[in-house]
């Protein structure tokens, strides 16, 4: 029997909505991607990962680096889920000690060292902050959470505890690390240097984490990685993925798989299974037939403001403390922006997880707790968004005590006469994604029989290759990519946007002729055409939210969706009724789950 799983957020307004048929300019034909026709005309591989964010895609990287023939589907958009809505933090998860995740924080860190090292375009060094209001607060109730793992009566944490946690977090970034190790400074020092702070601090501690700006362009660029590595000598694709391509059923054949834009379905079968669904892995597996009860996300918000007098007191670092009801959240500058987060309730998985009114009140409140003097408005915010965690079930453990670490879970399944192993992750999180992935490849390769080939541990991600290793040598880039048609603001864009895989999209530029947005400084036709041909664009939010970063620091308008829409019409086949239903999808995804309204041009 065909069993559903059912999508998320913007899924399924996509499905629901039939926004996304891919219809012809010239007579309305439904067209096949080719990544989708690659999977359907050898519907056969080693290993078939269902799901496409980070720790799908990096497993994807992985397995194809040692030469194994792998697939992978997304029902969404790659890193549209939880990968897409994280805190963009690239951290060592200081406060997982105390829950005594030693073994999570030491990899974390490690992996935090090598990210800045490996993703250098996307990954940079966060200088953190703690705003402190006592000397020996939380001393009692500490060792209590370490053995219970229960919130308790929320107390804050004073200067002693978090001394103590900050010295630890030192002692395991030694390895390989290249950040300073943490400060303390007193109330006339830290008001000095930061005079909003709250003027009731005692202390203040910073230290050095790493925070992602580009997290879907990040797991872009492992993609593309993993497809260039499966190509063979022959010309072969040993690794083939595709996103809008959903499980929607376990049937006599084999896993049936339902391309989203043209509802066209096909069977593929693999030899083993990998569900890296997140908080959907439960869903997933019911869907194959099997009953599992792995998951217990909790759901996630932030708000993205305009506020240059906020972003003017972070003094570029993140402020990272603990609220006065014990979670633990943050306000940092990104570019102009500044981020607030986050949020950690149990979620309703039958429910779209959006940024409530509730939340946007938290943290407001949470912004006048620590700089009591700046004022916060609805006005300010430009995009909210919110993720469900792919967090272990819990039970009675309150959410910000959930372990952030992960575990493979492997049940056998019979799927069209064979036994089929079926790996499923539970847990997981960015930071760790190189190494997560590193050991779920290693799982299937004992399985396969097959030894591994190389690490990625050293290898640099994408358009981290050659990046420049500073300032200077950023500009000399940009100073070289300068020509008639693209000037250094541009250059600076697409260097910011791709790494030094924006040699590529000059090189493209530059073979064809081109026309600029009006709308935008930082798109052209002829890149959104690049975006098609390379980045496998679905819908046209697709572009606004997960090809750029235009959508998070609230820069669409309806100009934008127009041209944006114009561009993508003729490289996908769009006529005029298809792209005006993407741009009516776009406005409705935009309102519904990012609470940003962008009126419609009037004819």
């Amino acid at each position: 029997m065909a069993q559903q799983i059912r999508g998320s957020n913007e899924v399924n307004l996509r499905i629901l909505g039939n926004a996304g048929k891919n219809e012809s300019s010239n007579n309305g034909a439904v067209s096949t991607r080719p990544q989708v026709a690659a999977l359907r005309e050898r519907p056969q591989a080693k290993v078939l990962i269902i799901g496409g964010g980070i720790n799908g895609v990096g497993t994807f990287r992985d397995l194809a680096l040692q030469g194994i023939d792998v697939a992978l589907v997304e029902r969404g958009d790659y890193c549209q889920g939880a990968s897409g809505a994280s805190s963009h933090m690239i951290h060592g998860g200081i406060r997982y000690l105390e829950n005594g995740e030693f073994r999570l924080v030491r990899e974390s860190v490690v992996e935090r060292n090598r990210l800045l090292k490996i993703a250098p375009h996307y990954v940079k060094p966060l200088q953190t902050t703690i705003p402190i209001f006592s000397t020996v607060s939380g001393i009692m109730a500490a060792p209590l959470r370490f053995l219970t793992h229960k919130q308790g009566k929320p107390q804050e944490r004073g200067a002693v505890l978090i001394k103590a946690g900050l010295t630890m977090y030192d002692a395991f970034s030694r390895d390989g690390g290249s950040v300073p190790r943490h400060e303390f400074k007193g109330r006339s020092k830290a008001l000095a240097e930061l005079p909003a702070l709250n003027p009731g601090i005692k202390y203040t501690a910073t230290y050095y984490d790493a925070s992602v700006h580009n997290p879907e362009r990040l797991t872009l660029d492992v993609l593309q990685d993993g497809e260039k590595a499966g190509v063979t000598a022959d010309g072969t694709a040993k690794a083939r993925a595709t996103n809008y391509l959903a499980v929607t059923a376990i049937t006599d054949d084999g896993v049936e798989l339902t391309d989203q834009l043209t509802g066209e379905s096909f069977t593929f079968t693999a030899d083993v299974i990998v569900n890296t669904t997140g908080a959907w892995v439960d869903q997933t597996n019911q869907a194959m037939g099997a009953v599992t009860k792995f998951m217990g996300g909790t759901k996630g918000s932030h708000i993205v403001l305009d506020h240059p007098e906020l972003l003017a007191a972070c003094n570029g670092r993140e402020i990272f403390f603990e609220h006065t009801d014990g979670r633990i959240v943050l306000i940092y500058p990104m570019g102009d922006r500044v981020l607030v987060g986050t949020t950690d309730v149990n979620a309703d998985m039958n429910q779209d997880a959006v940024c409530t009114e509730a939340e946007i009140d938290y943290f407001f409140d949470l912004v006048g707790h620590v700089f009591p003097d700046i004022a916060v408005t609805r006005e300010d915010i430009v995009y909210s968004f919110s993720g469900v965690r792919p967090l272990p079930r819990h039970d009675e453990t309150a959410p910000g005590f959930v372990s952030r670490d992960y575990r493979i879970e492997r049940a056998d399944r019979a799927i069209a006469g064979a036994t089929v192993p079926v790996l499923s992750l539970v847990g997981g999180k960015w930071t760790t994604f190189r190494a997560l992935s590193e050991h779920m490849s290693n799982d299937v390769l004992a399985i396969l029989g097959v030894e591994r080939k190389m690490s990625t541990a050293k290898l640099a991600i994408g358009g981290g290759v050659n990046f420049p290793a500073n300032d200077a040598g950023i500009e000399a880039w940009i100073a070289a990519h300068v020509s008639d048609t693209i000037d250094a603001a541009r250059a600076g864009v697409l260097l910011t946007r791709y790494g030094t895989r924006a040699d590529d999209v000059v090189a493209y530029l530059a073979a064809g002729e081109d026309a600029a947005f009006e709308s935008t400084h930082e798109l052209s036709v002829r890149e959104i055409a690049f975006m098609v041909e390379n980045e496998q664009i679905g819908h046209l939010i697709d572009v606004l939210i997960r090809r750029t970063s235009l959508a998070f620091r609230g820069l669409v308008t309806s100009e934008l969706l127009a041209e944006t829409a114009a561009a993508l019409a003729g490289p996908l086949g769009w006529n005029a009724e298809t792209s005006q239903r993407e741009i009516a999808h776009a406005q409705d995804v935009l309102a519904r789950f990012h609470g940003v309204q962008v009126q419609s041009l009037i004819a």
